[in-house]
């Protein structure tokens, strides 16, 4: 099959608001969280988030526009922008009928849903935004991208909670490989961080409730972690078929050489105990990706920060990778940037990229107690980035309803 490789990317996060400034908070163990700032959160027991910060999307897109478009649409399109930008792709001169865009959201316009209820709730007569339906479904990030560019391959949503972009990659990447396109823009955006979200969240008592010192709320594998913090931005990716990549003489940032999707079919929230599912996936995208365990050099892990999640995800790491496991690095990311839910996916996979590109591994911050479930000889790449000569990088994706998603990256050989 026809090889899929990564020649562009783009990242607004609460770590940082392009790739550059991404890596840069990776390295230095920047925490995004703090105390909410989109809306009063005095009423919920949970008031931290890894918010977007200095972030006015009218630097980016037209003031009218913006009217029109939820925020998590608004993150689509600045990432989506810059990872084509970063690709150097010129859409006048290529093919746009070979161009698609999949991207993903776990729920997509939250907030205007939540403002319209909001301000038709006590009059007579309802008056909704005719522009609330574009503005909320899951679909318009990869609508309005293909719009604003003429892309006229397949242009869809994903909407698997908190797997959604790794099956994003993973569609995408299909789509090369069976000759349907020769270039995919893929990514994920999120916007939950809304009265709705935190409420919802709050009341089924998945989140940090550490209110007092917000930047170290997210604490993956520590002894006293009570919960993930909520994280909003976006990721993007321009996949591209390896000699059309070639052809116009494409910077390669690594390939997408493998990737897979289980279920748990365990239970609605939480995961398989033994992470049965987890392993599954794991096992089939590298043998998709003609990978060894003893070749992976980092896990970027879905590392939530919640009790019974973290655990489950290495006890499925060490069942597939056996004593491999304790040679190689594993670190939470989510540590630094919160849970972005359906764009986790990206940022993380990006991690990864950067990773390999970089060489080094991103810590996994706030850790202050071992966990004595834990077993001590894995490398959770505590506190502080470790520089390491970083081949081949393992994205886990997690989600409700016991979705999964894996995907490995591998440095671009030639």
């Amino acid at each position: 099959m026809r090889r899929v490789v990564i020649t562009g990317l783009g990242a607004l996060t609460p770590i940082g608001n392009t790739i550059d400034t991404y890596l840069k908070g990776l390295q230095n163990g920047v925490s995004g969280a703090g105390k909410i700032t989109h809306f009063d959160p005095e009423k919920f027991k949970t008031q931290i988030a890894c918010e977007v910060k200095d972030f006015n999307p009218t630097d980016f897109i037209d003031r009218r526009e913006v009217r029109r478009l939820d925020r998590y649409a608004v993150y689509a399109l600045v990432a989506a922008d810059e990872a084509i930008q970063h690709a150097g792709l010129e859409p006048d001169q290529l093919d746009l009928d070979r161009i698609g865009v999949i991207w993903a959201s776990g729920i997509g316009g939250l907030r205007s849903l939540e403002e319209e209820i909001a301000y038709n709730a006590d009059k007579e007569t309802p008056r909704y935004n005719p522009f609330m339906i574009p503005k909320m479904i899951a679909n318009m990030g990869a609508g309005h991208i293909s719009m604003k560019y003429g892309f006229r391959g397949p242009s869809y949503a994903t909407v698997s909670a908190c797997a959604s972009t790794g099956h994003a990659l993973s569609a995408a990447a299909d789509d090369i490989r069976l000759g349907r396109t020769d270039v995919m823009v893929v990514g994920g955006s999120e916007a939950a961080v809304v009265e709705v979200g935190i409420g919802g969240f709050s009341a089924m008592k998945a989140m940090s409730t550490r209110n007092e010192d917000p930047a170290t709320a997210s604490r993956p594998y520590d002894a006293e972690r009570d919960g993930f913090v909520l994280g909003e931005g976006a990721g993007g990716f321009i996949l591209e078929e390896l000699e059309h990549a070639k052809a116009r003489g494409a910077t390669i940032y690594a390939e997408l050489a493998g990737y897979a999707a289980s279920s748990d079919a365990y239970h609605i929230t939480a995961p398989h105990p033994e992470g049965l599912g987890a392993s599954a996936c794991m096992r089939n995208a590298l043998a998709f990706a003609g990978v060894n365990t003893d070749e992976v050099d980092y896990i970027n892990t879905h590392g939530t920060s919640t009790p019974l999640g973290d655990i489950a995800e290495l006890k499925a790491i060490q069942s597939v990778f056996g004593e491999a496991a304790y040679g190689l690095n594993i670190s939470s990311t989510k540590s630094m940037t919160g849970h972005l839910l359906g764009a986790a996916g990206a940022i993380e996979a990006i991690a990864c990229v950067l990773a390999i590109q970089h060489n080094f591994v991103p810590p996994t911050i706030n850790h202050f107690n071992d966990d004595p479930e834990i077993d001590s000889r894995l490398n959770l790449t505590f506190n502080e980035a470790q520089e390491k000569d970083i081949k081949v990088a393992l994205s886990n994706t997690f989600g409700f309803g016991g979705h999964n998603s894996a995907a490995v990256f591998k440095r671009f050989e030639g």
